[in-house]
């Protein structure tokens, strides 16, 4: 049996195995991780050593061929990956859409130092921690340095000597591959959490589509169209080393076994003689630091994301989105993708989308970048060694299969999409569809108004917990509408975080529960009247407050945060910017405390208070931008996409919750404060936590679907 069909084995193995098993196959993330640390192991050294050597035998006149020719063909890889990403969108079908939010929390993106990844201050210590655009940087010096170095005979044996050795340690590693890729695939099957494939089902098919029409036919296809090397040849060739990349999700392992391919490849069809043969050992680790294909294909999302959220970018700014996505794709592409979404003003919440596809999009994006790889090495040597064909016949056919491929995929998509798939995702419909964590839904009979309570049932005020206990119920007061903290969703119910919060403590008073709702500038009325027991609606621990009425311990922190349209948050990423910016017009709610916060850490800020609604924020509203806390805010962006959350760097000010309580009962005080930190420690609030504010319901996930389980019912 073939090295390949062991691998093909291994991996049919492997997937049987997770779908048999289920999350039963954890454990094996420790072979399949100790796996690609063994294929990881030998790859820097053989880098750093491959391009010395490699580029030390050379003569200045060959090293500046080099550059000149795998510079110009990497330049045509690109411009044809870029072709490719601007043409996906066109497979998407015309539909109403909106963005899809996910409540979490965003997250700055880190800003891309360019000195930091590819010169290094200390090469030892790039080694040390795998910072390989500088390691290579530092490799190409050394062996440019030694071109003009006499008696380097000596140095260059021994370093082509330490590469065949450490080739010899990849090649005895790469036997383990069937045995790694079982662990990876079953692992990958019982585990993979697919809840948000539907969702992005539009782009997600369209980018694997794509992505295998560049791996099988487009590069392939350059390089037969332009070189002996046939298109079949090649891939079978790189097979396995294409194969392993795909499935690990790494290229940087397999660079040896693709720079050994293409040696290969290039002594039988281009050239013999050594120099040429040993050029893709000098070419491909370079070309590692510089945007492959399948990182520009990637690009192809910006145009998916602003389709998705109605914010398509027109056909005039693609050049733009072309040379930017080039520049800022040197990095991290979960660095650029967040960049790139703000320069086009679309919804950066969209990112979450990219974040979700990446599980299967990443393996194909290598298979991509492998290729690609493969690509350069054998067109740069060819182009070094003069060996490039311009055949216009060859190339005119190569380009008419090309897009008659082309226009028959898109169509299909386009038509597949238009007739099978519905992409829209409606933030307010996930908010408003929420189900209680915990505790049942409240019954409309249950909330009144303050003039609904009667006078004689309201007692003393220091007798609160003995006159709930006499009436046999919990009166809980409610400030409006405060997602998600208490509303009432698309059933009518009345849900949230505080809600469940209130169920709980009639729970463990052994009494049962009534809502009263009023307006917030109610409160202060209402806690002093005794109309209610405590008030549990997100309220913030302000002075004013706890001068007017007592309060329990904070239950939960929130985080001082503005919440601006998507476009703009990159002008809030500091308060020093913020102050920059002028006279920026905040809408802020009516809490004196926090607006001298504001005041203090923004002197020139006009601060307005924001009238009391449903929602909070709005699109119409004429504000810069909105004072509100992260968590909150993070919910309330659901509701209107177009708004993203940013917590500014300078000053981090937290926001206490507390629940205001009736009367001066020191018993009722007391009593809340030990139920609120008994809550805190039996996970009780974390469930909520997650439910309501980060929108997921972490501790009640099902187990994930396996035959075990679910067809043979073996196990519970």
């Amino acid at each position: 049996m073939s090295f390949s069909y062991k691998v093909l084995l291994g991996l049919g193995l492997g997937v049987a195995t997770g779908l048999f098993l289920g999350e039963a196959v954890a454990p094996l993330a420790v072979p399949a991780n100790v796996f690609v640390r063994l294929l990881q192991m030998t790859v820097l050294p053989y880098v750093t050593l491959s391009i010395t050597a490699s580029l030390g035998s050379l003569t200045y006149a060959k090293a500046r061929a080099l550059v000149l020719g795998a510079g110009a063909v990497m330049a045509a890889l690109w411009l044809a990956a870029m072709i490719f990403a601007f043409l996906l969108p066109l497979s998407f079908p015309h539909i109403e859409t909106s963005a899809f939010f996910s409540p979490a929390l965003a997250e700055r993106s880190e800003s891309f130092n360019f000195i930091d990844l590819y010169v290094p201050s200390n090469p030892f210590n790039s080694l040390a921690n795998n910072v390989v655009p500088a390691v290579v940087l530092f490799s190409v010096l050394l062996g440019l340095a030694l071109i003009g170095v006499e008696q380097k005979e000596t140095l260059l044996e021994i370093l082509h000597s330490a590469v065949a050795a450490l080739g010899r340690i990849t090649r005895f590693i790469v036997r383990l591959t069937p045995i790694g890729i079982f662990a990876i695939a079953a692992h990958a099957a019982g585990t993979l959490d697919v809840e948000q494939v539907n969702r992005i089902e539009i782009y997600l098919i369209s980018y694997v589509v794509f992505a295998m029409l560049l791996a099988l036919w487009v590069l392939p296809g350059l390089v037969s169209a332009l070189t002996p090397i046939g298109a079949g040849e090649m891939l079978s060739s790189t097979r396995d080393a294409l194969l392993t990349a795909f499935l690990v999700g790494d290229l940087f392992i397999v660079l040896p076994s693709l720079m050994e391919s293409c040696s290969t490849l290039i002594e039988k069809h281009i050239d013999s003689t050594g120099d040429t043969r040993d050029l893709p050992s000098s070419i491909i680790p370079a070309s590692f630091t510089f945007p492959h294909s399948g990182k520009l294909l990637s690009l192809s999302f910006v145009l998916f994301a602003g389709w998705f959220s109605d914010s398509a970018i027109p056909v005039l700014r693609y050049p733009e989105l072309a040379v930017s996505g080039l520049f800022s794709f040197f990095g991290s592409l979960n660095v650029a993708v967040p960049f790139l979404l703000d320069l086009f003003r679309i919804p950066a919440d969209t990112f979450q989308l990219f974040l979700a596809t990446g599980v299967i999009n990443s393996r194909f994006g290598t298979l991509v970048a492998a290729v690609h790889t493969v690509a350069v090495g054998l067109l740069g040597s060819a182009a070094i060694a003069g060996r490039i064909r311009l055949q216009p016949a060859r190339l005119l056919r190569f380009l008419a299969i090309t897009v008659a491929l082309s226009a028959v995929i898109i169509v299909g998509l386009r038509v597949r999409f238009e007739t099978s798939v519905d992409a829209r995702v409606d933030g307010r419909a996930v908010v408003y569809s929420m189900e209680p964590a915990v505790s049942p839904p409240v019954d409309n009979a249950l909330v009144i108004g303050p003039a609904d309570v009667p006078q004689e049932s309201i007692p003393e005020s220091d007798r609160v917990l003995a006159g709930i206990r006499e009436r046999g119920r919990l009166r809980v007061g409610l400030i409006g509408d405060g997602i998600p903290y208490a509303f009432r969703n698309d059933r009518n119910q009345l849900v949230g975080f505080d809600v469940e919060m209130a169920q709980d403590l009639a729970a463990n008073l052994g009494v049962a529960i009534e809502f009263v709702r009023f307006a917030q500038g109610e409160l202060n009325a209402q806690v002093q009247k005794r109309t209610v027991d405590i008030v549990m609606t997100g309220a913030r621990v302000t002075p004013e407050r706890a001068a007017a009425f007592a309060t329990s311990e904070p239950y939960l922190d929130e985080t001082l945060a503005i919440v601006t349209q998507d476009y703009r948050r990159g002008s809030f990423q500091s308060w020093e910017a913020i102050r920059n910016m002028g006279a920026v017009r905040f809408g802020v709610q009516n809490l004196p405390y926090y607006v001298g916060t504001i005041q203090r850490l923004v002197p020139n800020a006009r601060l307005e208070v924001i009238t009391e609604t449903t929602e909070l924020i709005d699109p119409a509203a004429p504000y810069d931008a909105y004072v509100l806390p992260a968590e909150r805010g993070s919910v309330l962006t659901m509701l209107n996409p177009r708004f993203s959350v940013v917590i500014p760097e300078g000053a981090s000010v937290k926001m206490p919750l507390a629940y205001p309580i009736a009367g001066s009962d020191e018993s009722w005080i007391r009593f809340v404060n030990t139920w609120i930190g008994l809550k805190k420690r039996d996970g009780f609030i974390d469930t909520l936590y997650d439910q309501w504010i980060r929108g997921r319901a972490a501790s009640r996930k099902a187990p994930r679907w396996s035959i075990i389980r679910d067809v043979l019912h073996w196990v519970e």
